[in-house]
């Protein structure tokens, strides 16, 4: 249990215990202490930071004179002097790494702020989901000590003037503290190849040398290295390779579409650990074995508010209203869907990641990720969420006994009505018009508006399936092939445009 055991900073240590207070005290805590370090950058000062930690309300005022913003507005009017080397601009200090992100619905790259601050929150927040391992979970703790392959991008960062970019697993695997370089897969050398087929195949051939007792990354990657592992050892499961392996670290995508899939793998249970880590920060992590959600990191580094996802804060783009209602934390409900906007260390205020959240458990402030704000179908007023479609489809490969792992959706044109167009990666023989029926009726029962609308103006369902392979090829020709890309479940606009253009001609 090496891990466990060492002797912390006592910095860090002191940071790890939580205080015995409100979300909401922890939360303005943390608002003070953002607004204090960044009140004499140039943010800090066109918006008055000093006059908002002299208020008696310091939230409120904060939510009056600070616009909220996305990526778009906050890198022209901010983020891109940092990128020309200029420093104190929306955080204290010259700004050496961006974290590249796309998302799952963007053409360019958005450059992130990654600041040290930062790190060390993300770092904290990391180590206190591990601590928990030893409180929360019925778990073979000796697998902790063993290796850990982390499938992330390159630590062979894009140099700019002045700076590195990259994506943030890459940055965190380059700057992971010198006490973890013994646990590290899969090592310095193969984590600096950029070529993602090159890094896989090499992993592939190190595979046997490794005792591996965590993974960590995204599921669609994870799996489809562990297939390789096993075709090219002619393995029955990875465990066979990998006999301590307890542990899956995930998160970015539901896991669920992926379950059925993953378990053919293994051959010995294995400990499923979720964690909400985003280019802007590490927001929630799963806290213990049965949690109904992951739990928000609210006492760290992140300011959080939210905004109730419907047509009085969104319009039809899923783009924020100027006037839409910005909550806090103890504001908030069980049970609604909120879109979430971040205040944070690095430099990002009031800022919309584009992603969906639901609180499942208030009091224990845990919260499930259910989509989002652009990934969402309403043709009609159907109102259909990324949660209904993993839910559904996680239903319907357990009745049918069959592995979906990617799936995509769209709305398309049906007389002067509309309808949903499916395609679903399942390489098992399955009848497509049973599957189209299953996940239509699933989708009826757990979506009212959706029902309603099947009557209505929601007129057909259409299906296809196609091989796994196809979704892969895809992402490999728009450039996100590996580390944490995920594929769009709802196609719309020009990228919609471009699956289409892919599936008639093989090309994008």
């Amino acid at each position: 249990m090496p891990i466990l055991d060492i002797t912390l900073p006592p910095s860090i240590a002191k940071a790890l215990r939580l205080p015995a207070n409100s979300p909401r005290r922890q939360q303005l805590k943390v608002l003070k202490k953002l607004l204090t370090k960044a009140r004499f950058t140039e943010f800090g000062q066109a918006y008055h930071f000093d006059k908002i930690l002299l208020d008696k309300y310091p939230e409120k005022r904060f939510q009056e004179l600070t616009p909220t913003h996305d990526y778009n507005k906050i890198y022209k009017e901010w983020w891109h002097r940092t990128l020309d080397g200029r420093q104190d601009i929306c955080w204290p200090g010259k700004i050496k790494y961006f974290a590249l992100s796309s998302g799952t619905s963007e053409a360019a790259s958005k450059y992130i702020p990654v600041t040290n601050d930062l790190m060390r929150g993300n770092r904290i927040i990391m180590l206190k989901q591990l601590i928990t391992l030893r409180t929360y979970h019925d778990i073979p703790v000796r697998s902790i000590g063993k290796g850990w392959l982390f499938l992330g991008g390159s630590t062979d960062l894009q140099k700019g003037p002045g700076y590195y970019a990259g994506d943030l697993s890459g940055i965190t695997a380059k700057k992971a503290p010198f006490w973890f370089s013994p646990f590290y897969k899969p090592g310095k050398k193969i984590s600096r190849t950029r070529d993602w087929n090159h890094k896989i195949d090499a992993i592939v051939e190190e595979a046997p040398n490794w005792d591996i007792g965590f993974v960590v990354g995204v599921p669609a990657w994870i799996q489809m290295c562990m297939e390789k592992i096993i075709e090219r050892y002619n393995l029955k499961t990875i465990h066979d390779i990998w006999p301590n392996l307890a542990f899956f670290v995930h998160g970015g995508v539901s896991f669920e579409p992926y379950k059925k899939g993953f378990e053919r793998l293994i051959s010995k249970p294995i400990t499923y650990i979720e964690t909400y880590l985003a280019s802007e920060g590490f927001i929630a992590y799963q806290d213990r074995q049965f949690a109904k959600g992951l739990k928000l990191a609210l006492n760290q580094h992140i300011f959080f508010e939210f905004a109730l996802f419907n047509e009085r804060n969104f319009d039809l783009d899923g783009n924020l209203k100027e006037d839409a209602e910005l909550l806090l934390i103890d504001e908030v409900e069980e049970g609604k869907d909120y879109a979430i906007l971040l205040s944070t260390m690095a430099g990002a205020w009031r800022y919309l990641i584009g992603d969906t959240i639901r609180f499942v458990d208030k009091k224990r402030n845990e919260i499930v990720i259910t989509g989002r704000t652009k990934h969402f179908l309403s043709l009609v007023g159907e109102h259909l969420s990324v949660d209904n479609m993993n839910k559904a489809i996680q239903l319907t490969s357990s009745d049918l006994n069959i592995c979906i792992p990617e799936f995509t959706v769209a709305g398309v044109p049906h007389g002067l009505f509309f309808a949903h167009k499916w395609w679903i990666a399942c390489n098992d023989a399955i009848d497509p018009e049973v599957l189209r029926k299953k996940i239509d009726d699933y989708l009826v029962q757990l979506n009212d508006d959706y029902a309603v609308e099947r009557k209505s103006a929601l007129k057909d369902i259409y299906l296809e399936i196609l091989p796994e392979s196809k979704f892969l090829e895809f992402m490999k020709q728009k450039g996100k092939i590996g580390a944490q890309h995920k594929f769009p479940r709802v196609m719309k606009g020009a990228m919609y445009e471009e699956w289409v253009r892919f599936l008639e001609t093989g090309k994008i």
